[in-house]
């Protein structure tokens, strides 16, 4: 074992001593339209909607707050049980921080120097542990959760819970390490922690579940955290990049997967983009995801492959791609004969759909055409397609990477032929990958809402005939009040849940099969309350995004807390925000 592995083995003894784990809108549903029409259809319907203004924008643009707008409560009172003084006044101080402008830009690196300094890296991380950690994470182990999960479940929440690595933000400049960077063991270690994960989430719903349809917690997994070095992904995005022929009509990086994606390590052999230490690399990735879905399908846990930045995206997408085909596979339906339709072949029993989800960012350009395609690809090859639907989490950092990009290659001279390269960016576009306006990004995020539950609609109808499984589902994770509101109301419209009084509805089993909404652990509280009392169902329709980790470890992920909170609570959002949660620790104070 090398100096690293060690160190980290010793950072961390619990992955060591653990035992390891083996391994639109109809009540009939009209005929379906060849997949080519249905997906130009559905993709001209959303391009409609978000085009225009993008040039001017991108010469004039700034920080865009993908997930801001109606933070409106509507004057509602949550009956959801109070949070202690000690959260409230937690909470207050957390959103103090995160509306600082420089303290958030500058978090990383402030972090980064307090905790290389001897004595004041314990206090550092004493304050950090009591403040963003205690926010925004659940526990250091999986074990450590399964009190948050009692206590979500009480309040009809759900949980998405993850094993929180992933890659520094510091590989927005090429770097591409892991914060648990240690190698070469620590990959695989992750993976026996994600399939711990699985099983501690599977015991908890064991004890709490009342069948498959009524499962409220999934897990996350994140693929660069997988591989020893996350550079093998973005490498693999770049051969893909280069060698996928283009489509038609042109789909704007990351592109759009393919099922032959994945052939290029077929052979085992290195070639001009790929090394042979990438490609063992990915190979053992497939297997370990292989591995991971197993698990998960004979658990009954429902698998998300987070979204990364978008030079690892098209790998990211062609191994999900590669998953769902497998593990979401649909039994073959029933077909005419002289004696009438044969029934369609059962689904293994205990099984459900999707159990692999992909995510689709809402920020990217290519989202309108990306998920048309992505629906057409699942109906012609008989798979149920796991959508899980973003704003996007890395705006500021992808318009910095892509301009950057775009002047290394404008600095091209026949001298140096090399000077244009730059280490991070693989987009052959013009246009960065991400809409410049807000109005944009909103507009692709609610028309994609709208698009989704319609087809759900046509889903539950269909399976209602033939008996079927689902053959698609939809996380909508927003902080956005109005895009939360508006899943509901689609839901209402769309006949798969009823009003029941006084603003609220009950969301029906088969729509609970399929749809549920997600926001952040430790963020939008008072919008997950206000989604908790107003979509009433038989089990929980709103998860929260619930990560654990050594604090060492999760350092990353509470720096894009913050930065997604500046995003979430700006535009007045930050004071609102301060102002609910003062208005409440004064309450508690002096009634």
């Amino acid at each position: 074992m090398s100096l690293v592995g060690a160190t980290r083995l010793a950072r961390f003894p619990h992955l060591a001593t653990r035992r390891p784990l083996a391994r639109p809108f109809s009540t009939a549903a009209p005929p379906r339209p060849r997949s080519g029409y249905a997906r130009h259809l559905i993709a001209a319907g959303l391009l409609s909607s978000v085009a225009g203004g993008s040039l001017y924008a991108y010469k004039n643009s700034s920080v865009i707050y993908a997930d801001v707008g109606g933070h409106e409560a509507n004057g509602r009172v949550s009956q959801v049980p109070p949070p202690p003084l000690s959260e409230l006044v937690r909470t207050y101080i957390v959103y103090s921080l995160c509306s600082v402008p420089f303290l958030v830009d500058w978090s990383p690196t402030i972090l980064s120097t307090l905790m290389a300094i001897p004595g004041l890296k314990q206090i550092t991380e004493a304050v950090v542990r009591v403040t963003f950690f205690d926010q925004f994470v659940g526990g250091d182990e999986a074990e450590d959760v399964v009190p948050v999960l009692e206590r979500l479940r009480r309040e009809n929440k759900g949980a998405l819970f993850v094993y929180s690595v992933e890659v520094d933000e510091s590989a927005a400049s090429g770097a591409g390490k892991l914060s648990s960077s240690e190698k070469p063991l620590a990959h695989k270690q992750i993976v026996q922690e994600n399939l711990h994960c699985i099983d501690v989430a599977a015991d908890f719903e064991d004890r709490h579940a009342h069948g498959n349809a009524g499962k409220g917690t999934w897990v996350a997994i994140k693929l660069s955290a997988l591989v020893p070095d996350a550079e093998s992904l973005r490498r693999l995005s770049k051969f893909l990049v280069d060698s996928r022929p283009r489509s038609n009509p042109y789909i704007p990086f990351p592109g759009c997967p393919s099922p032959s994606d994945l052939d290029v390590l077929a052979s085992g052999h290195p070639n001009e983009a790929l090394t042979a230490a990438d490609v063992a690399a990915l190979r053992e990735l497939r297997e370990d995801l292989a591995i991971i879905c197993e698990r998960a399908q004979a658990r009954g846990i429902r698998i998300t492959v987070d979204a990364e930045h978008s030079w690892y995206q098209p790998a990211i997408d062609a191994f999900t791609m590669d998953m769902m085909r497998k593990f979401n596979k649909l039994p073959k339906a029933g077909h005419a004969s002289w004696f009438g339709w044969s029934k369609p072949v059962e689904a293994p029993s205990g099984t459900f759909q999707p159990l692999i989800y992909n995510t689709f960012q809402g920020y990217l350009r290519r989202t309108p055409e990306y998920l048309a395609q992505s629906i057409a690809a699942a109906r012609a090859e008989g798979y149920s397609l796991g959508v899980k639907l973003v704003r996007g989490a890395y705006h500021p950092h992808e318009i910095e990477i892509h301009r950057a990009s775009s002047a290394s290659r404008a600095s091209v001279t026949t001298s140096s032929p090399r000077s244009g390269t730059h280490d991070v960016s693989i987009s052959p576009d013009n246009m960065p990958p991400v809409w410049l306006t807000k109005d944009e990004t909103d507009t692709c995020y609610d028309s994609s809402v709208r698009m989704l539950i319609s087809l759900v609609r046509e889903d539950v109808e269909a399976c209602k005939r033939t008996g079927s499984p689902p053959s698609i589902g939809a996380l909508f994770g927003t902080h956005n009040w109005d895009s939360a509101n508006l899943v509901v109301d689609e839901l209402v419209k769309q006949g798969l849940a009823k009003n029941v009084g006084d603003g609220k509805v009950f969301v029906s089993d088969e729509a609970m099969q399929r749809v549920a909404v997600a926001q952040l652990y430790g963020m939008s509280d008072e919008l997950t309350n206000h989604l908790v009392e107003r979509a009433q169902a038989s089990a929980p329709f709103v998860l929260k995004y619930l990560p654990y980790g050594n604090l060492a470890e999760v350092m990353p992920y509470l720096s894009r807390r913050a930065i997604e909170n500046k995003s979430v609570l700006g535009n007045g959002g930050a004071a609102r925000e301060r102002r609910r949660v003062a208005s409440a620790i004064w309450t508690r104070l002096f009634g």
